[in-house]
Parts: structure tokens; C-alpha cells; sequence
């Protein structure tokens, strides 16, 4: 089965595990639950935020494609890059369609490698299962 990473910010972390759980309960496979550094993320440490940047770089690269929830911060847009960078099958979800307005978007949204999702997180895993 695919493998799948899921880039986004601790402001969407409910939506984040909602989609992760399932699509793992779909059969794919999830590269690297970031979530888990919640309980933790006011006291780490630069070391911790090394480790944590290098899991989440693996992830990204051992993944067969990746979901960007957003709105989502540099990590996020980190991970996009290094995603389309890689060749990566992306699936860019916005709530709304914040996404195509030409003054605050990003030109690496409209790439043709980006699958840009709008609606429910229900109407985004259908687009992923296909």
C-alpha cells in the first residue's frame, strides 16, 4: 500500500490525526506522526527540533505522496518544497479557496504536481482514495 506524510501546523493538529487515522484505517502507510511532539513543543530543545526536522525530512522523502493541510507555517511550506522537490504526488487542502486568491496565494501552490483540494476533510480523502 502507498505511503503517505501530512504536512501541516499544531493549530490544525485535530484535523491532522483525523485524516491520518483514516487513511491508516484505508491501508496506507503513515511515514512519520509528528503530532506526538504536541505535549512537548513549549520545552524543546534545539537538539529536539534537529531530531524532529531530520524524522520529518525521511518522512517526506519515503513518502509515495504527501497531504498539506493548511493554513500551515514554515514547516509546512518546508516540507511542500522538499515534496516537489522530490517528485511527489502533493495534495494541497484548503478549507476554503484562500488558495487561489493571486494577492496572499503562493506560486508553488499552482504547480501541476499540486492537487489542489477544497471543502471537507471527507471531500479530500475521497480525492486521495480516488
Amino acid at each position: 500500500m502507498e505511503k503517505f506524510y501530512i504536512a501541516s501546523s499544531f493549530r490544525n493538529i485535530d484535523a491532522v490525526r483525523y485524516v491520518t487515522s483514516k487513511l491508516v484505517g484505508s491501508g496506507y502507510i503513515h511515514t512519520y506522526d509528528w503530532t506526538t511532539s504536541e505535549k512537548v513543543k513549549d520545552s524543546l530543545t534545539l537538539e529536539d527540533l534537529k531530531t524532529i526536522g531530520e524524522n520529518e525530512k525521511k518522512a517526506v522523502m519515503e513518502s509515495d505522496f504527501i497531504v498539506v493541510l493548511l493554513p500551515g507555517g514554515k514547516g509546512t511550506h518546508i516540507e511542500l518544497g522538499i515534496a516537489i522537490g522530490q517528485g511527489k504526488r502533493i495534495f494541497l487542502y484548503s478549507p476554503d479557496r484562500d488558495i487561489d486568491n493571486v494577492e496572499t496565494t503562493s506560486t508553488f501552490y499552482h504547480l501541476p504536481e499540486v492537487k489542489k483540494c477544497y471543502g471537507t476533510l471527507d471531500d479530500l480523502l475521497k480525492e486521495i482514495s480516488g
